[in-house]
C-alpha cells in the first residue's frame, strides 16, 4: 500500500519512521527522495512515506545530531553521524522487522485481536455500566490466558 494507507500490508508503526530513515543511511548518504525510495524497496513496494512525513523527520534527526547534511549538487544530501550510525546499527533488526510478513496464523491472530478491539470499542459507546464492567472481568481473564499460554 502505497502513501497513508491503513495498516495492512507492510506499513510501519508511527514513530517507526525516524529508526527506518537512520537504517535506510546505512546504505550511504542520500537525499530525501532517494531514502523514500529505499524504504519503499524494503517494503517490496507497499509503502513509500511521504515528503511531508520524511522531512520534518530528517530535520530533527539532524537537530539531535544522529544525521548531517550538506548541499551537493544543488540537493540537500544527508549522512549518518557516528553516534546515528550506532543507533542504526543498534535498531537495524527491530527497525526492518515490520517489512517481515506475516505468516498465516500471525495474520489470524492480528485480525482477531484487532475484532475484539472494535467489539471492546461498542462496549464502551453503547453498553450499561454493569455490561462494561463485565467486559473488563473479560478482558482481563482474556489478557491473563494469553500470558499464561507464554508461560508455558
Amino acid at each position: 500500500m502505497r502513501g497513508r494507507g491503513g495498516h495492512d500490508g507492510n506499513r510501519p508503526q508511527r514513530g517507526k519512521l525516524g529508526e527506518l530513515l537512520l537504517v535506510a543511511l546505512l546504505e550511504g548518504p542520500a537525499h530525501g527522495y532517494q531514502l523514500m525510495d529505499r524504504l519503499e524497496g524494503l517494503s517490496n513496494g507497499d509503502w513509500r512515506p511521504s515528503p511531508g512525513s520524511v522531512y520534518p523527520l530528517l530535520q530533527t534527526l539532524e537537530e539531535a545530531d544522529l544525521i548531517a547534511s550538506q548541499e551537493t549538487a544543488g540537493r540537500r544530501t544527508f549522512h549518518l553521524t557516528p553516534s546515528g550510525r550506532v543507533r542504526a546499527d543498534e535498531r537495524r533488526a527491530d527497525a526492518l522487522a515490520v517489512f517481515v510478513p506475516l505468516d498465516s496464523l500471525q495474520c489470524l491472530l492480528r485480525d482477531e485481536s484487532q475484532r475484539l478491539h472494535v467489539a471492546s470499542r461498542q462496549i464502551a459507546v453503547a453498553a450499561t455500566p454493569q455490561q462494561v464492567e463485565e467486559a473488563i472481568a473479560v478482558l482481563r481473564t482474556a489478557r491473563r490466558s494469553l500470558y499464561r499460554l507464554l508461560a508455558g
